[in-house]
């Protein structure tokens, strides 16, 4: 790496120091230090270059390289040279002196490159730094600091330096007045004494041997006068602490007689700062220098201070270690150090002053003498010689408490005795007493660990400092050997010394050793002289009994026979050889297994073998005798540990079983029964064990004993009247009877299997029969037990096929009652297990049971375990075991009984009995049915022999049972669920005839599988269930199939909802892989999903069915559609939801809605029938199929994924469901479906309409809204069209805004919807051909049509229609024509002749009796008048003129109102030309018109305004004109009097004059005008009488029927019936007057009789009426 390369890297990585984030400025810091380790002067000159070139860089960035300096300049000191080094130092020195103030950090940095560099160039700093330390003026803070640092880290090369240093420094004592700089003095005095010290004591070593003590003496003593005197005083802490820590080592420098001197007042004044510093080691430790100075110096003034120093330290030595503080623990270990200093110049006084302090009460005190007696034992050996027996005498009273703090103390102290001899001293063996006790104590809760520095012991439990004191003491230290050989075996035998027998084995195998090292004379015990000792047979019992249980205690069953081996000679001197090849090989099998797998039974078989293999090695009878009663002798040791007693039971009968004496064993055994603890279980069953091991060997004497046993006195009860323990006596029975049952069948489990046959009937169940009957649940144990033995003793001999127990099915009906006598939700006792373990073995026995006995007993056993409640967590493993034990005998049974049946129907009937607990909700039940299902399958596919190829016929409902459960909640389930499948799949391949080895590659794919179903994740889980159905469906005969897909439907509501889950995965996806072979059976699949649906109401089980349907449709689409069609009406939400799946896929959905529109046309919409209950008016009711498929294109077209498919058929939708609308308009249900629409209006959640029209109206809407066309339905639906749809007055209206809206919003796909809508004009349906009509009529309201280029083929199809039988059509014809003037008034003109043609067409239409044509022909030329060419109207005015007129006084306003309007319009286009032939209909229709200006009906009103306004122009006369103008204005009031006054006024001058211009007098218009306006059978009273008026006397009034509101007077009037009349004296009807009661004016009547007098003036002749109530203007 180049030179200028480092440094540019070098400065970059220091630019880079100045992040904001730490991380970063560590990995920098990081990065300098790496590459200073390869390149580190280059790093230095460029950190040094750095520094000096930003000087104003912040100083935490400067610490920072600081610091990587001083890690370079450490690692590489000596690849420095001298300039490098003259330049880091005056770099330091800079950054450390820049400012006054202290920076800490930054300075400490600084200092330490200094301190770094002068480990190597000690001159070159020094030189630097005493630059700057001068005399008379008071240094840098950190100069003094480094000085101080430079002597720790470079003795040799500081101390000479110290005496110049010393000579400037003391000056600057007395100066220093800030408690910081004088803490930097007495830390820079410290270091200087501890150089000096080390210097000193390394002469041999040093540059200068020449050195001596006392050339500092003088200089030291000036700075302790300023510092003990002077700054010791001081209240701050910190400096008192570094005072007192300078004191220490400065008092080895002082001169001897200034120490001596000065003892006196330094060690009150160091002892004193113990009351004021709670951390008191520097205190301690200087404590300790000064004594050490004052003893090396032999002063006489430290025997005065005697007592003050032991109290002081004695107090700090019993504060409890409450910190883990390490200078907690220094503090402790400094003031031992004073002890032992103390100790070593005056032993008499520390003991006089230690050792009564043994006696008191006091934890803190006791605990804190033993301590230091064990310092001192240990630190002052020599001096505590002489004073063994006083310290072992002082002990008594500490070894009977029973502190553990004190008692850990004991040991110590023990243990310190021990290695000093004090044990061999009368009084030690109280001391090993002691120590082997508090080994025996029983192990606490696993201490806290100490830290890696701590020296504490008081984290170890006073056990565990016990046990590794004594085989310390056994093993290390030599002169212990002939105190605790063979002294330590006296503990082996005594119980209470049980929990010491581990360490105790250890150490007397050690010490075994030795002595055997020896000689053979050394090691043989003498137990004449030591009769304390146990004996050879009580060692041996004692050892291997406690082997049983080997990994107690630390392990004890190794230990204990690695003694009993070494023991070997002292047992009996034939073992050696044996037991040195048979001990090795039960160690090796303890090093090979641990506590939680080593089998407890093997272990001790292994035991028992070596019982009697040593047993026959010894082949002594009166040895084995001698132990077998010493065996019955240490039976009561073992009452607390039933197991071990239980396998002592057994060493008793293994022994007694290789004993040739017939009456010891008869002795023994009867010893044993009379003696046992009968109420202990673990103590009958050793006992039971005990006699059948016996029987081996002696079955008739056993079978005997156990005999006479029975007919003792124990089994008989006393009557006496005294009894009053009858009760506790009758339960002592009991159990001796379970006792007595147990041994029988221990004694039929182990007895020769060559001679239980003959003896099981006679001598074994004889006995044990006639105790069934009892309650006691130990009893019941007892006889299960006993029974399981000796079934599984038959069945195990060789003779057993042909063995006929007669008492077989007895035996299984006292089992199953036992069984059914359980608790069913809990699991306590091993009842259930052992009898169904006695099951077992029955059951394989003969004669075989009847069907309906080995039904009841499956489904018995079954409840019996199956619903027992898991346990909680914490609960002890012994209910997991128990469990674990009645599964597998469970498992046994099902299994044994299983085989007896190797066919598909035996497994058939298996599953059957497991199914409901497979299904179960609770997950407990549900892991253990299907573990059971497991291993029966397992076994049968172990076990299966094809001997012709059959088929697996319930192959298929098997796996649907098992394979949702792959899903299961509970991980073991989902395993279980596999290995069933997996089984499964390869009995399906066995019955195909391949062989049990064959492995199939897809089903082994199963095996991999289980690892996804470990995980929780529910996408992980769902997709190994995918993988496994489409493993299964690749290995599934087809027969099968429908069978699975039905049993898996049945897990869609299973309460696991993951399975339930897993069934919708694994149905779809054999749907995906093998649907297209179900196309028969899709009705019965279809009606399986809507049961299904309605039983379940979970979101995922909606889901799966409808993915289930999509996957059907879309190989089946057809019978799917037809079956859902199949579904009754209304479609359920189930139904519905099917309907909706089928919109998934754009090209399914197509294929479902080109069927569903098939479906909807292929039938009539309607049927004509007689209305329900009415006349003989016909009526209407919807047929079913089209009804239906209208209901499922509704459901079809909800669906969002709809879209697409839509888009692909708009217009055919569009149109077929248009004219659905409008042929279901007034359609009734049918009959069968109208009594379901009134109970679903009834109903609180009523389903979806089945109006038919509102149906087709919904689907409709739903198209439109898939169609991308939201803004067509929402301004629909704002302008009420949808609801106008549905009803057949509005239909035409809804029909026409329908189109309007598709026509704005919706306009490339009209060209389309024409040419659908085209096709279906010629329809057999009026109504149909009407809403056709009206929606391409509207289309040419709008300008799109031009856009799209529709209007010569809409204009011609309308034009064909104008001669359709229907009114309506030919009506709706002329609006679509009209309605050129609105969307192209251009194209008008061009067609003109056309246009006017079909307008008069209609108005000369004859076959309307309504005239609704006429008027839809009036108002189409009102519109299009404006537009046609003149000349093209001008031959066609008159007609029109002369048609309408006849429509002026229509009944209906609509036609009076819109003739009068197209009156208006024809004058406004003839204005400046009028003919005289149009003028005359002018003039003639000026009547009518003034008329109907008092028409009730506001339209006519004002069409009669418009057409007087533009009648005047063509009146020519502009008085005239302008009169019209004035009053007729829209919006404005008339007052018809003062117009028709000045009206008439214009017409009588017009009369007399001629018109203006005109040239012509007064004509026959003006006369006969006049002559209508003045003549009163022209008026519109006499024009138009009253229908229905009542004539009265004259002078009286005729009230009619009630008035009407009309223009702007208060007329009471009604147009059709009468109005307010009064008889006139000329015998004529006239008009009454009305008076306003707002304004009190009396308004004239609606019309005038006798004009032309004015009103003024007819008003107040006689003739006119009174004015009637007033009543307001409107």
């Amino acid at each position: 790496m180049a030179e200028p390369y480092v440094k540019k890297l070098s400065t970059v990585l220091l630019e880079a120091i100045t992040d904001k984030d730490p991380l970063v400025q560590e990995q920098v810091c990081g990065a300098l230090c790496a590459l200073g380790e390869a390149r580190p002067a280059e790093v230095l000159r460029a950190c040094e270059e750095y520094l000096w070139q930003h000087e104003k860089l912040a100083h935490p960035y400067r610490t920072m390289i600081l610091r990587a300096m001083e890690t370079v300049v450490s690692s590489h000191i000596s690849d420095l040279d001298k300039d490098m080094a003259r330049a880091v130092i005056f770099l330091a020195s800079s950054e450390m002196t820049r400012v006054k103030d202290l920076v800490c950090d930054w300075q400490q940095a600084a200092s330490n490159v200094l301190v770094a560099v002068g480990k190597q160039f000690i001159g070159l700093v020094m030189e630097e730094v005493l630059s700057k330390f001068q005399p008379g003026a008071l240094p840098h803070y950190f100069v003094v600091q480094t000085l101080a640092n430079l002597a720790a880290s470079n003795v040799f090369g500081m101390v000479p330096f110290l005496t110049s240093i010393l000579s400037t420094m003391l000056p600057m004592l007395g100066m220093a007045k800030h408690d910081t700089m004088r803490v930097a003095f007495c830390c820079a005095l410290q270091h200087f004494s501890e150089s000096t010290l080390e210097y000193l004591a390394n002469l041999d070593q040093a540059p200068d041997p020449t050195v001596r003590k006392d050339t500092f003496a003088t200089d030291i003593f000036s700075a302790y006068d300023i510092l003990f005197n002077h700054w010791l005083q001081s209240r701050e802490a910190k400096l008192r602490l570094a005072v007192v820590e300078a004191l220490g080592p400065m008092s080895h420098l002082l001169p001897s007689e200034k120490l001596e001197e000065q003892l006196p007042k330094l060690l009150p004044g160091v002892l004193a700062l113990y009351r004021k510093h709670a951390e008191t080691f520097h205190v301690s430790k200087s404590l300790g220098q000064i004594l050490e100075a004052a003893v090396s110096v032999g002063s006489r003034t430290l025997e005065a201070q005697l007592d003050a120093l032991l109290a002081a330290l004695h107090a700090q030595i019993c504060v409890p270690v409450e910190s883990s503080s390490p200078l907690v623990v220094s503090n402790r270990k400094e003031v031992l150090r004073c002890f032992t200093v103390l100790a070593c110049c005056s032993p008499d006084r520390l003991l006089a002053f230690l050792l009564p302090k043994l006696d008191a009460n006091n934890e803190r005190t006791r605990v804190g003498t033993l301590q230091v007696v064990r310092h001192v034992i240990n630190s002052a050996a020599s001096q505590m010689e002489v004073k063994k027996p006083f310290i072992l005498s002082s002990m008594r009273l500490p070894l009977l408490d029973t502190n553990s703090k004190v008692k850990r103390a004991v040991v110590q102290v023990i243990s310190a005795m021990a290695h000093h001899g004090y044990l061999e001293q009368p009084g030690g063996e109280a001391m090993v007493a002691y120590i082997v006790q508090q080994c025996a104590l029983p192990p606490e809760a696993e201490p806290q660990k100490p830290g890696p520095d701590s020296e504490d012991p008081a984290t170890d439990s006073v056990r565990d400092v016990s046990i590794s004191t004594l085989y310390l003491v056994s093993t290390t230290v030599d002169r212990m050997s002939h105190v605790l050989w063979p002294h330590l075996l006296e503990f082996l035998t005594p119980v209470r010394f049980t929990g010491a027998l581990t360490p105790l084995c250890r150490s007397l195998v050690h010490l075994a050793q030795k002595r055997e090292e020896v000689g053979a004379d050394a090691f043989l015990i003498q137990y004449d002289s030591n009769v304390t000792l146990p004996s050879p047979y009580a060692i041996t019992t004692r050892l291997l009994t406690v082997s049983s249980n080997p990994y107690l205690g630390d392990g004890r069953g190794a230990a204990s026979l690695r003694l009993l081996s070494v023991l070997h000679r002292n047992i009996h001197p034939l073992l050696g050889q044996r037991w040195a090849t048979t001990v090795p090989l039960l160690l090796e099998h303890l090093d090979e297994h641990t506590e939680e797998t080593l089998s407890q039974k093997e272990w001790e078989e292994r035991l028992l073998a070596f019982l009697r293999d040593t047993l026959a090695v010894v082949s002594d009878n009166t040895w084995i005798c001698q132990l077998s009663l010493e065996m019955c002798r240490q039976l009561p040791c073992y009452n607390g540990t039933p197991q071990e007693k239980n396998f002592l039971y057994k060493c008793i009968g293994t022994t007694l079983g290789a004993a040739s004496s017939k009456e010891v064993v008869r002795k023994h055994l009867q010893e044993l029964l009379e003696t046992a603890r009968h109420q202990e279980e673990a103590e009958r069953e050793g006992l039971a064990c005990c006699f059948g091991i016996c029987a081996t060997s002696h079955l008739d004497d056993v079978l005997a004993q156990l005999e006479d046993f029975m007919r003792s006195d124990v089994f008989r009860r006393s009557t006496g009247i005294f009894n009053i323990f009858k009760d506790r006596s009758e339960n002592e029975v009991e159990k001796v009877k379970s006792t007595l049952i147990l041994c029988y069948g221990h004694v039929a489990a182990r007895a020769p299997r060559e001679l239980v046959l003959a003896k099981v009937e006679s001598d074994i169940l004889r006995n044990i029969f006639q105790y069934f009957s009892t309650k006691d649940p130990a009893l019941k144990l007892c006889l299960i037990q006993s029974v399981c033995m000796a079934s599984q003793a038959i069945c195990s001999s060789a003779q057993a096929g042909s063995f006929h127990f007669l008492r077989k099915a007895e035996l299984v009906a006292q089992m199953m009652e036992f069984i059914k006598a359980e608790p069913p939700d809990s699991l306590r006792t091993p009842i259930r297990k052992k009898a169904m373990l006695a099951c077992t073995y029955l059951v394989s026995l003969e004669p075989a049971l009847e069907e309906r006995v080995q039904a009841d007993l499956i489904r018995g056993c079954l409840h019996s375990v199956m619903a027992v409640l898991p346990e909680p967590e914490g609960e002890e493993d012994r209910q997991e075991s128990l469990y674990l034990d009645t599964m597998h005998a469970l498992e046994d049974l099902l299994t044994s009984l299983l085989r007896r049946n190797m066919t598909p129907q035996g497994l058939q009937i298996m599953v059957e009995h497991l199914s409901p607990w497979i299904r179960s909700p609770r997950g407990h039940e549900r892991v253990r049915a299907l573990g059971l299902s497991a291993c029966l399958l397992q076994h049968f596919l172990e076990h299966l022999h094809v001997s012709a190829l059959v088929p697996f016929h319930n192959l298929g409902l098997l796996i649907g049972l098992f394979s949702p459960r792959c899903a299961d909640l509970w991980p073991a389930t989902r395993q279980e669920a596999v290995s069933c499948v997996y089984a499964l799949l390869y009995l399906q391949l066995g019955y195909e005839g391949f062989s049990r080895d064959y492995r199939d590659d897809v089903a082994e794919q199963l095996l991999a599988l289980k690892e996804g179903l470990v995980h929780p994740d529910p996408a992980i889980l769902f997709h190994t269930c995918h993988s496994i159905a489409q493993i299964i469906a690749k290995r599934l005969p087809p027969e099968q199939l429908i069978s699975l897909l039905l049993t898996l439907f049945e897990s869609l509501g299973d309460p696991d909802k993951n399975c339930s889950r897993a069934a919708t995965v694994m149905v779809n996806c054999l749907l995906r892989e093998r649907g297209s072979m179900l196309q028969e059976k899709v009705p019965e699949i279809v009606s399986v999903l809507r049961s299904k649906l309605q039983e379940a109401r979970e979101e995922h089980v909606l889901q799966a069915a409808q993915h289930s349907v999509y996957l059907l449709a879309s190989q089946h689409c057809a019978a799917v559609v037809s079956s859902l069609l199949g579904g009754s009406l209304p479609f359920d939400s189930h139904t519905c939801t099917l309907w909706r799946a089928l919109a998934l896929e754009p090209s399914l959905t197509t294929q479902v809605l080109g069927l569903l529109l098939e479906k909807m046309s292929r039938d009539v919409p309607f049927k004509e029938t007689r209305a329900f209950l009415l006349s003989s008016s016909p009526g209407r009711e919807a047929t079913l199929l089209p009804l239906a498929a209208t209901c499922a294109l509704h459901e079809v077209l909800s669906a969002l994924e709809s879209g697409p498919a839509v888009l692909e058929l708009y217009p055919q939708l569009f149109a077929a469901l248009l004219l659905r609308v409008s042929c279901t308009l007034g359609v009734l249900l049918p009959r069968s479906l109208q009594a379901k629409e009134r109970r679903s209006v009834g109903s609180a959640v009523a389903p979806r309409s089945l109006e038919p029209c509102s149906c087709a109206v919904d689907a409709l809407q739903a198209m439109l809204l898939r169609g991308g066309n939201e803004d067509v339905v929402r301004r629909v639906e704002l302008e009420g069209g949808w609801q106008l749809l549905r009803t057949s007055a509005g239909h035409e209206e809804g029909v026409t805004r329908l189109a309007s809206a598709m026509a704005k919003c919706a306009g490339p796909r009209l060209p389309l919807v024409m040419k659908a809508l085209v096709c279906t004009q010629s329809s057999v349906y009026e109504i149909q051909r009407v809403t056709s009509t009206a929606f391409l009529a509207e289309l040419l309201n709008s300008n799109v049509v031009n856009d799209l280029m529709l209007l010569e083929s809409l204009l011609d199809n309308l034009a064909a229609r104008q001669k359709d039988t229907s009114a309506s059509v030919r009506r709706l014809v002329l609006r679509g024509l009209a309605n050129i003037a609105s969307s192209s008034p251009e194209k008008v003109q061009a067609h003109g002749p056309q246009l006017l043609t079909a307008m008069i067409g209609g108005l000369d239409d004859r076959d309307d009796p309504h005239s609704l044509v006429a008027l839809e022909a009036m108002v189409g030329l009102a519109r299009l008048l404006e537009l046609v060419k003149r000349q093209d109207l001008r031959s066609v005015l008159l007609h029109v003129a002369i048609r309408i007129r006849p429509f002026f006084d229509s009944e209906k306003t609509e036609l009076r109102s819109a003739s009068i309007r197209l009156f208006g319009h024809l004058n406004q286009v003839c204005h400046g030309g009028c003919e005289d032939v149009f003028l005359e209909q002018v003039v003639a229709g000026l009547v009518p018109l003034l008329l109907h200006l008092q028409d009730p009906q506001a339209p006519v009103t004002n069409a009669c305004r418009f057409a007087l306004r533009l009648c005047g122009p063509n009146l020519q006369h502009e008085e005239l004109a302008a009169v019209f103008q004035k009053h007729l204005q829209e919006g404005r009031g008339l007052h018809f009097g003062e117009f028709l006054n000045a009206t008439c006024k214009l017409l009588v001058r017009v009369g007399r004059t001629g018109y203006r211009g005109g040239g012509r007098g007064p004509g026959t218009e003006t006369e006969g005008l006049l002559c209508r306006c003045t003549t009163s059978r022209n008026c519109w009273a006499a024009w138009r009488p009253p229908a229905s008026s009542t004539s009265r006397a004259a002078g009286r009034t005729s009230v009619l029927p009630p008035p009407c509101s009309w223009g702007s007077w208060c007329c009471t009037r009604s147009r059709s019936t009468s109005h307010l009349w009064t008889w006139s004296r000329s015998r004529q009807w006239l008009p009454v007057p009305q008076r306003c009661s707002s304004c009190s004016r009396t308004q004239p009547p609606w019309c005038a009789r006798r004009l032309p007098r004015p009103w003024a003036a007819w008003s107040s002749s006689p003739e006119a009426p009174a004015a009637v109530p007033a009543r307001v203007c409107a």
